[in-house]
Protein backbone atom coordinates (compact mmCIF):
# COMPACT_ATOMS: atom_id res chain seq x y z
CA UNK A 1 0.00 0.00 0.00
CA UNK A 2 1.28 3.47 -0.81
CA UNK A 3 1.75 5.58 2.30
CA UNK A 4 0.91 9.21 1.72
CA UNK A 5 0.09 10.56 5.20
CA UNK A 6 2.42 11.02 8.13
CA UNK A 7 1.67 9.68 11.59
CA UNK A 8 2.79 11.29 14.83
CA UNK A 9 5.07 8.32 15.51
CA UNK A 10 6.69 8.78 12.11
CA UNK A 11 7.33 12.45 12.82
CA UNK A 12 8.84 11.64 16.21
CA UNK A 13 11.03 8.89 14.75
CA UNK A 14 12.15 11.24 11.99
CA UNK A 15 13.20 13.82 14.55
CA UNK A 16 15.09 11.19 16.54
CA UNK A 17 16.96 9.85 13.51
CA UNK A 18 17.56 13.18 11.84
CA UNK A 19 15.91 12.09 8.59
CA UNK A 20 12.88 13.29 6.66
CA UNK A 21 9.37 12.35 7.71
CA UNK A 22 8.81 10.95 4.22
CA UNK A 23 11.81 8.68 4.69
CA UNK A 24 10.36 7.37 7.94
CA UNK A 25 6.88 6.96 6.43
CA UNK A 26 8.14 4.46 3.90
CA UNK A 27 10.67 3.05 6.35
CA UNK A 28 7.71 2.28 8.64
CA UNK A 29 6.02 0.46 5.77
CA UNK A 30 9.15 -1.65 5.35
CA UNK A 31 9.11 -2.51 9.05
CA UNK A 32 5.58 -3.84 8.64
CA UNK A 33 7.08 -6.50 6.37
CA UNK A 34 9.50 -7.52 9.13
CA UNK A 35 12.63 -6.52 7.26
CA UNK A 36 13.97 -3.52 9.17
CA UNK A 37 14.32 -2.10 12.65
CA UNK A 38 15.11 1.40 13.83
CA UNK A 39 18.78 1.89 14.71
CA UNK A 40 19.42 2.41 18.40
CA UNK A 41 21.12 5.67 19.31
CA UNK A 42 24.87 5.17 19.21
CA UNK A 43 24.49 1.57 18.11
CA UNK A 44 27.48 1.70 15.81
CA UNK A 45 29.59 4.35 17.51
CA UNK A 46 31.28 6.59 14.96
CA UNK A 47 29.52 4.76 12.14
CA UNK A 48 25.95 5.18 13.41
CA UNK A 49 25.33 8.41 11.54
CA UNK A 50 26.57 6.85 8.31
CA UNK A 51 24.23 3.90 8.71
CA UNK A 52 21.23 6.10 9.41
CA UNK A 53 22.09 8.47 6.59
CA UNK A 54 23.22 5.97 4.05
CA UNK A 55 20.64 3.25 3.68
CA UNK A 56 17.30 3.92 5.38
CA UNK A 57 14.82 1.66 3.64
CA UNK A 58 12.22 3.52 1.64
CA UNK A 59 14.25 6.70 1.35
CA UNK A 60 12.39 9.18 -0.83
CA UNK A 61 13.23 8.78 -4.48
CA UNK A 62 13.70 11.37 -7.18
CA UNK A 63 12.00 11.04 -10.56
CA UNK A 64 14.17 9.05 -12.95
CA UNK A 65 14.04 7.28 -16.27
CA UNK A 66 12.86 4.14 -14.45
CA UNK A 67 10.50 5.86 -11.98
CA UNK A 68 9.04 8.90 -13.69
CA UNK A 69 6.85 10.07 -10.80
CA UNK A 70 9.39 9.24 -8.08
CA UNK A 71 6.89 7.28 -5.96
CA UNK A 72 9.13 4.22 -5.68
CA UNK A 73 6.84 1.89 -7.64
CA UNK A 74 8.27 0.69 -10.96
CA UNK A 75 5.69 -1.48 -12.76
CA UNK A 76 6.86 -4.50 -14.73
CA UNK A 77 5.99 -4.36 -18.42
CA UNK A 78 4.24 -6.67 -18.91
CA UNK A 79 3.10 -7.59 -15.42
CA UNK A 80 2.94 -11.33 -14.72
CA UNK A 81 -0.52 -12.19 -13.40
CA UNK A 82 -1.16 -15.68 -14.79
CA UNK A 83 1.16 -17.70 -12.51
CA UNK A 84 0.32 -19.77 -9.45
CA UNK A 85 2.99 -21.26 -7.17
CA UNK A 86 4.06 -24.75 -8.19
CA UNK A 87 3.42 -27.47 -5.62
CA UNK A 88 4.58 -30.24 -7.97
CA UNK A 89 7.27 -32.73 -7.02
CA UNK A 90 10.11 -32.59 -9.57
CA UNK A 91 12.57 -35.36 -10.48
CA UNK A 92 15.23 -35.75 -7.80
CA UNK A 93 18.13 -33.34 -8.35
CA UNK A 94 20.42 -32.26 -5.53
CA UNK A 95 21.76 -29.28 -7.48
CA UNK A 96 20.03 -26.68 -9.66
CA UNK A 97 22.38 -23.74 -10.00
CA UNK A 98 25.00 -21.85 -11.94
CA UNK A 99 27.59 -19.25 -10.97
CA UNK A 100 27.77 -15.66 -12.19
CA UNK A 101 31.06 -14.68 -10.63
CA UNK A 102 32.08 -11.02 -10.69
CA UNK A 103 35.06 -8.98 -9.48
CA UNK A 104 35.06 -5.68 -7.62
CA UNK A 105 34.92 -2.65 -9.92
CA UNK A 106 34.98 0.39 -7.64
CA UNK A 107 33.67 1.87 -4.41
CA UNK A 108 31.49 4.94 -3.92
CA UNK A 109 28.95 6.44 -1.47
CA UNK A 110 26.18 5.79 -4.03
CA UNK A 111 23.11 3.56 -4.17
CA UNK A 112 21.00 3.73 -7.36
CA UNK A 113 18.22 1.69 -5.72
CA UNK A 114 17.76 3.42 -2.36
CA UNK A 115 19.06 6.84 -3.43
CA UNK A 116 18.58 7.05 -7.20
CA UNK A 117 20.03 10.24 -8.67
CA UNK A 118 21.53 11.32 -5.33
CA UNK A 119 25.30 11.04 -5.61
CA UNK A 120 27.08 10.71 -2.27
CA UNK A 121 23.88 10.13 -0.28
CA UNK A 122 24.74 6.58 0.85
CA UNK A 123 27.35 4.99 3.04
CA UNK A 124 30.24 3.59 1.03
CA UNK A 125 29.50 0.59 -1.17
CA UNK A 126 31.74 -1.93 -2.90
CA UNK A 127 30.43 -2.56 -6.42
CA UNK A 128 30.83 -5.65 -8.59
CA UNK A 129 29.75 -6.44 -12.13
CA UNK A 130 28.81 -3.41 -14.20
CA UNK A 131 31.71 -0.96 -14.13
CA UNK A 132 29.51 2.09 -14.69
CA UNK A 133 27.24 1.71 -11.66
CA UNK A 134 26.64 4.97 -9.81
CA UNK A 135 23.78 6.96 -8.31
CA UNK A 136 22.47 7.80 -11.78
CA UNK A 137 22.27 4.20 -13.00
CA UNK A 138 19.08 3.04 -14.67
CA UNK A 139 18.04 -0.09 -16.53
CA UNK A 140 18.98 1.56 -19.82
CA UNK A 141 22.37 2.82 -18.65
CA UNK A 142 23.37 -0.58 -17.23
CA UNK A 143 22.12 -2.72 -20.13
CA UNK A 144 24.97 -3.84 -22.35
CA UNK A 145 27.54 -2.02 -20.25
CA UNK A 146 31.08 -3.23 -19.50
CA UNK A 147 31.29 -5.77 -16.71
CA UNK A 148 33.78 -7.66 -14.54
CA UNK A 149 31.49 -10.70 -14.45
CA UNK A 150 32.81 -13.77 -16.24
CA UNK A 151 29.95 -13.65 -18.74
CA UNK A 152 30.01 -10.42 -20.80
CA UNK A 153 26.21 -10.70 -21.05
CA UNK A 154 25.90 -10.05 -17.30
CA UNK A 155 25.82 -6.26 -17.08
CA UNK A 156 23.98 -6.45 -13.76
CA UNK A 157 25.07 -4.37 -10.78
CA UNK A 158 25.85 -6.03 -7.46
CA UNK A 159 26.94 -4.11 -4.36
CA UNK A 160 27.39 -4.32 -0.60
CA UNK A 161 28.68 -2.11 2.23
CA UNK A 162 32.44 -1.63 2.12
CA UNK A 163 34.54 -3.39 4.74
CA UNK A 164 37.28 -1.61 6.67
CA UNK A 165 40.04 -2.52 9.09
CA UNK A 166 40.49 0.72 10.92
CA UNK A 167 40.70 3.31 8.15
CA UNK A 168 41.90 0.82 5.52
CA UNK A 169 39.30 -0.32 3.02
CA UNK A 170 39.51 -4.08 2.40
CA UNK A 171 38.36 -5.17 -1.06
CA UNK A 172 37.65 -8.75 -2.14
CA UNK A 173 40.27 -10.01 -4.59
CA UNK A 174 39.31 -11.71 -7.84
CA UNK A 175 35.90 -13.00 -8.95
CA UNK A 176 33.49 -13.37 -6.04
CA UNK A 177 31.06 -16.29 -6.06
CA UNK A 178 27.52 -15.26 -6.90
CA UNK A 179 25.23 -18.28 -7.16
CA UNK A 180 21.97 -18.37 -9.08
CA UNK A 181 19.96 -21.24 -7.54
CA UNK A 182 16.47 -22.54 -7.14
CA UNK A 183 14.95 -21.48 -3.83
CA UNK A 184 11.84 -23.63 -4.37
CA UNK A 185 11.52 -27.40 -4.41
CA UNK A 186 10.09 -27.48 -7.92
CA UNK A 187 13.20 -26.12 -9.61
CA UNK A 188 11.48 -26.59 -12.98
CA UNK A 189 9.21 -23.63 -12.21
CA UNK A 190 12.05 -21.07 -11.98
CA UNK A 191 12.09 -18.42 -14.70
CA UNK A 192 14.67 -15.70 -15.50
CA UNK A 193 14.67 -12.30 -13.81
CA UNK A 194 12.74 -9.59 -15.64
CA UNK A 195 15.01 -6.86 -16.99
CA UNK A 196 15.31 -4.01 -14.50
CA UNK A 197 14.30 -5.98 -11.39
CA UNK A 198 16.10 -4.66 -8.34
CA UNK A 199 15.98 -5.25 -4.61
CA UNK A 200 17.82 -4.95 -1.30
CA UNK A 201 18.62 -8.05 0.75
CA UNK A 202 18.70 -7.48 4.51
CA UNK A 203 19.04 -4.10 6.19
CA UNK A 204 21.87 -2.00 7.65
CA UNK A 205 19.59 -1.27 10.60
CA UNK A 206 18.86 -4.88 11.55
CA UNK A 207 19.78 -6.02 15.05
CA UNK A 208 22.11 -8.93 15.70
CA UNK A 209 19.14 -11.19 16.41
CA UNK A 210 17.34 -10.09 13.26
CA UNK A 211 20.46 -10.80 11.22
CA UNK A 212 20.78 -14.27 12.76
CA UNK A 213 17.11 -15.10 12.21
CA UNK A 214 16.95 -13.58 8.71
CA UNK A 215 15.73 -16.05 6.10
CA UNK A 216 18.79 -15.29 3.99
CA UNK A 217 21.27 -16.18 6.76
CA UNK A 218 23.41 -19.19 5.83
CA UNK A 219 26.60 -19.40 7.89
CA UNK A 220 27.19 -15.86 9.09
CA UNK A 221 30.74 -14.52 9.25
CA UNK A 222 33.42 -17.17 9.24
CA UNK A 223 37.19 -17.51 9.15
CA UNK A 224 39.41 -20.47 9.88
CA UNK A 225 37.45 -22.79 12.16
CA UNK A 226 35.08 -20.05 13.38
CA UNK A 227 31.58 -20.29 11.91
CA UNK A 228 28.08 -18.90 12.38
CA UNK A 229 29.26 -15.57 13.74
CA UNK A 230 26.61 -12.85 13.80
CA UNK A 231 29.27 -10.18 14.27
CA UNK A 232 32.92 -10.26 13.26
CA UNK A 233 34.98 -12.76 15.28
CA UNK A 234 37.50 -11.22 17.66
CA UNK A 235 40.38 -12.78 15.74
CA UNK A 236 41.12 -15.01 12.77
CA UNK A 237 44.18 -17.20 12.15
CA UNK A 238 47.00 -15.10 10.73
CA UNK A 239 47.66 -17.27 7.70
CA UNK A 240 47.78 -16.32 4.01
CA UNK A 241 45.03 -18.82 3.21
CA UNK A 242 42.56 -17.41 5.76
CA UNK A 243 40.00 -14.82 4.71
CA UNK A 244 36.87 -13.44 6.34
CA UNK A 245 33.86 -14.70 4.41
CA UNK A 246 30.08 -14.62 4.43
CA UNK A 247 27.21 -16.29 2.58
CA UNK A 248 23.78 -14.68 2.38
CA UNK A 249 20.77 -15.59 0.26
CA UNK A 250 18.22 -13.36 -1.45
CA UNK A 251 14.44 -13.84 -1.69
CA UNK A 252 13.43 -15.67 -4.86
CA UNK A 253 9.66 -15.23 -5.14
CA UNK A 254 8.32 -12.22 -7.05
CA UNK A 255 4.86 -10.67 -7.00
CA UNK A 256 5.00 -10.28 -10.77
CA UNK A 257 3.84 -6.67 -10.61
CA UNK A 258 6.73 -4.35 -9.77
CA UNK A 259 10.42 -4.17 -10.58
CA UNK A 260 10.84 -2.12 -7.40
CA UNK A 261 8.72 -0.85 -4.52
CA UNK A 262 9.33 1.99 -2.05
CA UNK A 263 10.92 -0.28 0.57
CA UNK A 264 12.92 -2.13 -2.15
CA UNK A 265 11.86 -5.46 -0.66
CA UNK A 266 8.10 -6.03 -0.55
CA UNK A 267 7.83 -7.01 -4.23
CA UNK A 268 10.00 -10.00 -3.30
CA UNK A 269 9.49 -12.77 -0.74
CA UNK A 270 11.27 -15.87 0.51
CA UNK A 271 9.73 -19.27 -0.19
CA UNK A 272 7.58 -20.82 2.52
CA UNK A 273 7.30 -24.44 3.63
CA UNK A 274 4.28 -26.25 2.24
CA UNK A 275 2.19 -27.51 5.20
CA UNK A 276 2.75 -31.17 5.96
CA UNK A 277 5.88 -31.39 3.82
CA UNK A 278 9.47 -30.21 3.65
CA UNK A 279 8.85 -28.59 0.27
CA UNK A 280 9.64 -24.92 -0.32
CA UNK A 281 7.04 -23.11 -2.41
CA UNK A 282 6.40 -19.50 -3.32
CA UNK A 283 3.60 -17.82 -1.33
CA UNK A 284 0.40 -16.99 -3.20
CA UNK A 285 1.15 -13.28 -2.82
CA UNK A 286 4.47 -13.74 -4.67
CA UNK A 287 3.81 -16.66 -7.02
CA UNK A 288 6.60 -16.19 -9.58
CA UNK A 289 9.70 -18.31 -8.86
CA UNK A 290 12.93 -16.56 -9.87
CA UNK A 291 16.57 -17.56 -9.32
CA UNK A 292 17.77 -17.28 -5.74
CA UNK A 293 20.95 -15.21 -5.63
CA UNK A 294 23.48 -16.17 -2.99
CA UNK A 295 26.46 -13.96 -2.25
CA UNK A 296 29.60 -15.82 -1.15
CA UNK A 297 32.06 -13.03 -0.43
CA UNK A 298 35.64 -13.31 0.84
CA UNK A 299 37.67 -10.45 2.28
CA UNK A 300 41.49 -10.69 2.62
CA UNK A 301 41.71 -9.80 6.29
CA UNK A 302 42.70 -11.87 9.34
CA UNK A 303 44.58 -11.63 12.63
CA UNK A 304 43.22 -9.12 15.16
CA UNK A 305 39.69 -8.26 13.99
CA UNK A 306 38.85 -5.68 16.66
CA UNK A 307 39.08 -2.80 14.18
CA UNK A 308 37.08 -4.48 11.41
CA UNK A 309 33.76 -2.86 10.58
CA UNK A 310 31.41 -2.20 7.67
CA UNK A 311 30.61 1.21 6.27
CA UNK A 312 27.06 0.50 7.51
CA UNK A 313 28.20 -0.44 11.03
CA UNK A 314 28.72 -3.74 12.82
CA UNK A 315 28.99 -7.10 11.10
CA UNK A 316 25.28 -7.79 11.49
CA UNK A 317 24.49 -4.73 9.40
CA UNK A 318 25.57 -6.67 6.29
CA UNK A 319 23.17 -6.42 3.36
CA UNK A 320 23.45 -6.24 -0.39
CA UNK A 321 21.75 -4.95 -3.53
CA UNK A 322 21.02 -6.46 -6.94
CA UNK A 323 19.99 -4.64 -10.13
CA UNK A 324 19.33 -6.99 -13.05
CA UNK A 325 20.74 -6.00 -16.44
CA UNK A 326 21.46 -9.41 -17.99
CA UNK A 327 21.10 -9.85 -21.73
CA UNK A 328 17.83 -11.79 -21.79
CA UNK A 329 18.72 -14.66 -24.13
CA UNK A 330 21.88 -15.57 -22.21
CA UNK A 331 20.22 -15.47 -18.80
CA UNK A 332 17.32 -17.60 -20.04
CA UNK A 333 19.71 -20.15 -21.55
CA UNK A 334 21.62 -20.49 -18.26
CA UNK A 335 18.48 -20.68 -16.14
CA UNK A 336 16.85 -23.24 -18.42
CA UNK A 337 19.94 -25.45 -18.75
CA UNK A 338 21.28 -25.30 -15.19
CA UNK A 339 18.47 -24.40 -12.79
CA UNK A 340 15.45 -25.87 -14.58
CA UNK A 341 17.70 -28.67 -15.85
CA UNK A 342 18.80 -29.68 -12.34
CA UNK A 343 22.55 -29.26 -12.85
CA UNK A 344 25.49 -27.91 -10.84
CA UNK A 345 26.94 -25.51 -13.40
CA UNK A 346 30.01 -23.35 -13.42
CA UNK A 347 30.11 -19.88 -14.96
CA UNK A 348 29.89 -21.37 -18.48
CA UNK A 349 26.82 -23.42 -17.67
CA UNK A 350 28.80 -26.67 -17.60
CA UNK A 351 28.34 -29.46 -15.04
CA UNK A 352 31.49 -31.56 -14.86
CA UNK A 353 29.45 -34.39 -13.36
CA UNK A 354 27.28 -34.45 -16.47
CA UNK A 355 29.60 -33.70 -19.40
CA UNK A 356 27.10 -35.25 -21.76
CA UNK A 357 24.75 -32.32 -21.14
CA UNK A 358 27.26 -29.87 -22.61
CA UNK A 359 27.82 -26.18 -21.79
CA UNK A 360 25.70 -23.09 -22.43
CA UNK A 361 28.50 -20.61 -23.11
CA UNK A 362 31.66 -20.96 -25.19
CA UNK A 363 35.22 -20.60 -23.93
CA UNK A 364 34.80 -16.81 -23.91
CA UNK A 365 31.64 -17.08 -21.81
CA UNK A 366 29.48 -16.00 -24.72
CA UNK A 367 26.31 -17.57 -26.02
CA UNK A 368 27.16 -19.31 -29.34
Amino acid sequence: MRIRGRTLSALLLAAALGVSALTVDTYTAATAHGETTAPAAGAHGAHASGAAKGHVMGASALPSADDADGDGYIPAVPQVTDVVPSHATPPAAYFHEFQANCSVTHTAPDDPIVYPGQAGASHDHTFMGNTSTNAQSTTASLTGGPTTCNAPADSSAYWMPSLFKGDQKILPVGPQVIYYKSGVTDYRSVRPFPKGLRYVVGSPMQSAQEFRSHKGFVEGWECGDSFFNVDFPASCPSRPDVQLSIRFQAPSCWNGLYLDTPDHQSHMAYPVVKPGTNDNVCPASHPVALPMIEFKMAFPVNGDMSQVHLSSGRGYSFHYDFFNAWEERTLKALVDHCVVGGLQCNTRGYDENHPERGAVLDADHRLP
